[in-house]
This record gives C-alpha cells, sequence and structure tokens, in this order.
C-alpha cells in the first residue's frame, strides 16, 4: 500500500477491538488533519475447519453461528460507537458501512452469515436515525456480489463480479451527498449477477 499509495496511512490493528479502533481513527485525524469518512468493509472468512456461510443449519454448529452471528455483530456495534464518536468530535461527516446482499435476504447454507449481516442492517439503520441531527450521515452499501480480487477469482463472465474501484465509487458518491438528499441504503449488483428486488 505505502508503494502504491505514499501519503496512505497503513495501521494494523483489531477492528473488534474499540480502543484499538479509536487509536486508529486518532492516528488518520492527527497524520491528515481532519476525518470526514470512516467507512468499515470488515467480512469474515470461513471459520477454521468450518464451511464458508456457516453450512446448511441442520448441520452448522453453535460456533458456526457464533462465527459469523457474533464476530459479524460485535465488529460492526464497535465500529459505528467508535466512527460515530470519532465524527462527532470532527463536527459531523459520513459513516460507511459496506456488507453483503444477506442484508436483504438469505441463502440456503448461509443462514449464520446472513444472521450476522441482518443484524448489520439494524445497527447501521439505528446509527442512521440517531445521527441524523448531528450531521453524521450514517449509510449502509450493500454490495450484493463478490468483489473481484486475486483472492476471489476472475469470475466466469465479464459483468459477474463487482469491482473494486467501482465499490469506491459508491464510497465516495454517498460522501458527497448533500444533507438534503442523504441516501441511508445503497445496493450495488453487476449486470451479470442475479438480482433480486
Amino acid at each position: 500500500m505505502r508503494e502504491r499509495l505514499p501519503d496512505a496511512l497503513a495501521v494494523a490493528a483489531d477492528a473488534a477491538d474499540p480502543d484499538q479502533l479509536a487509536g486508529v481513527a486518532e492516528q488518520a485525524r492527527e497524520r491528515f488533519g481532519s476525518l470526514e469518512l470512516v467507512v468499515n468493509a470488515v467480512s469474515p472468512g470461513a471459520r477454521a475447519g468450518g464451511t464458508f456461510g456457516g453450512g446448511p443449519l441442520i448441520e452448522a454448529s453453535r460456533e458456526d453461528f457464533d462465527h459469523y452471528m457474533t464476530g459479524v455483530a460485535r465488529q460492526v456495534f464497535v465500529f459505528l460507537g467508535v466512527g460515530a464518536r470519532a465524527l462527532r468530535a470532527a463536527g459531523g461527516g459520513t459513516l460507511v458501512q459496506i456488507t453483503g446482499g444477506s442484508s436483504r435476504r438469505a441463502i440456503a447454507g448461509r443462514g449464520p452469515w446472513a444472521a450476522g449481516a441482518f443484524a448489520t442492517r439494524a445497527l447501521t439503520q439505528s446509527a442512521s436515525l440517531e445521527l441524523r441531527e448531528e450531521g453524521i450521515h450514517a449509510v449502509l452499501l450493500i454490495v450484493d456480489a463478490t468483489i473481484r480480487s486475486p483472492k476471489t477469482g476472475s469470475g466466469e463472465g465479464d459483468h459477474e463480479q463487482a469491482e473494486m474501484q467501482d465499490v469506491a465509487a459508491a464510497v465516495r458518491y454517498l460522501a458527497g451527498q448533500p444533507p438534503t438528499a442523504w441516501t441511508h441504503e445503497l445496493q450495488v449488483t453487476p449486470s451479470g449477477d442475479r438480482w433480486v428486488p
């Protein structure tokens, strides 16, 4: 990252630890002079020895459920609280929580994952309602697709995966909205992927 973006600040921290996350926000404020946008795109992989998404409910263990539900919800809870406090201190800004399509509807074999994603949506909606009058725009960005990366591969067709730069452009769009026209949930889906209204 430092090679590609020499002015970037790269910090290793546990996103589920409120003290570490607050420390990152403070370092960013000190480095750049202000804090106007805070984005969370943390997403869990499969539990060691578990199935991605938790597996079918008839086979999933409580550990699978805890990994996705408790782990995801706790991390989002920490992010929204720490991010809101950091933006409050800055006098306002935009707080973006990124999640997947499972926050809208569950998929077979991924019930534990969907439970965490539904919790993500509920927590972000609460933040949106609570922070509006403080000038903090809290928004849920639903990326209903696999995001293309070296980890996920190239996909079968040209438009079956989301591109990282397009997700970044959606964040930039949300951060640039005036208070007279805030979006509180935005869903992006590549044209080659399945879209469910």
